[in-house]
């Protein structure tokens, strides 16, 4: 399903983030979400099968650090297999590297 960037959303820094998250109800799912939808620096979000969140954020203003604390205080756990903690730490890693562009003057 496509869905329409919004307005605010600087097309050029915007971050796209796959998740597995284990430990959320439905009711909590649900609130995950329309949290994280009416959240000023997140574009948008979406819950695919088995469980993965699909979050799209400005990567300029926010980073993966509050989203785990989101999903953190809703319950829930970001999955912790070998490939799960390789891709985190490189959207830590490209979180930091967006960050400091967008704030280099050339």
């Amino acid at each position: 399903m496509i869905k329409a960037h919004k307005d605010t959303s600087q097309k050029p820094f915007l971050l796209r983030r796959k998740l597995g998250v284990d430990g959320l109800g439905e009711a909590q799912w649900d609130d995950l979400i329309y949290e994280l939808d009416h959240h000023p620096c997140v574009d948008f979000a979406e819950r695919r099968p088995n469980d993965i969140l699909c979050v799209t954020y400005d990567g300029t203003h926010w980073s993966m650090e509050p989203l785990q604390a989101l999903i953190e205080a809703r319950g829930g756990r970001i999955r912790a297999g070998w490939w799960a903690r390789r891709r985190l730490a490189w959207y830590q890693f490209t979180d930091d590297n967006v960050r400091v562009n967008a704030g280099h003057e050339s």
